[in-house]
């Protein structure tokens, strides 16, 4: 089955000396795309160029919650730069984070707010992270302009209510390991809420070991074939068929050019 990881920090400490052995592993697995996420300037600069030595691999840039207060005054022309290059294909990840509030929540919401104005301008999509932030979070997007089809919430953990908001305003989400857990009872309500072309799947590796080998304390891009099946299952569908309905959705969505 083909499969697209649609967020996987390639760059990080935990996976770049062996980046070259995960990709491979991941491409055996099935997996035919590679989105790499980013954080902050530097890894969004480490992801740019890992990008062009893979073919498979495309990149974000973007500014976390946990770095807004350490973004720096030239931040969005560094970020605007990097997005300009055809293997970046979004602006991410970005968002709210109350539940550590590494960076104080009046400078997140700034940057956040700054960041999805460049995606509008760009008209690059925008992948979301939104912890203990919810509210706030969609006060922002929905007045950002930005267009939903572009959005996709990462990692989605939110209850059903939540998802419907999201869906109502038109934007995608995407499950991570997360979903996988057989406490997340809430999570998998709302995997049942989302239309099969608005859903997507992730490993956020090296974090988020899904079942069945989630004492794998480095995540990889190969385990988003373990979130699929579970998905497949939990849904009623065929491996195979969600492999391809996911894998179709981020194609679109990051204008991904893969066979198909």
């Amino acid at each position: 089955m083909r499969l697209i990881d649609t967020h996987c920090h390639l760059t990080h400490g935990r996976l770049r000396p062996d980046v070259d052995a995960v990709l491979t592993r991941a491409r055996q697995a099935g997996v035919a795309a590679f989105v790499c996420a980013a954080g902050d300037l530097p890894e969004s600069k480490a992801a740019l160029g890992l990008a062009h030595q893979q073919p498979d691999v495309y990149c974000m840039a973007g500014v976390h919650p946990h770095d807004a207060k350490d973004a720096g005054g030239d931040y969005l022309a560094r970020i605007e730069h990097m997005a300009a290059d055809g293997k970046n294909v979004a602006v991410g990840e970005i968002g709210l984070d109350y539940h550590y509030n590494y960076s104080p929540p009046t400078e997140q919401r700034r940057v956040f707010a700054e960041q999805l104005d460049l995606a509008r301008r760009l008209g690059k999509p925008a992948v979301i992270h939104t912890r203990e932030a919810f509210a706030d979070t969609m006060d922002l997007v929905e007045r950002s302009g930005v267009a939903p089809a572009g959005v996709v919430f990462h990692s989605c953990t939110e209850p059903p209510a939540n998802a419907r908001r999201i869906l109502d305003w038109g934007a995608n989400i995407s499950f991570s390991g997360i979903v996988t857990f057989r406490g997340a009872t809430d999570l998998h309500a709302t995997a049942k809420l989302v239309p099969a072309e608005r859903m997507l799947i992730e490993t956020d590796c090296p974090f988020l070991s899904p079942e069945p080998v989630r004492k794998m304390k480095t995540n990889e891009p190969a385990n988003v074939a373990h979130v699929a099946r579970f998905l497949a299952d939990l849904l009623g569908r065929a491996p195979r068929e969600l492999a391809e309905r996911t894998a179709a959705n981020a194609a679109r969505v990051f204008g991904l050019a893969i066979d198909g």
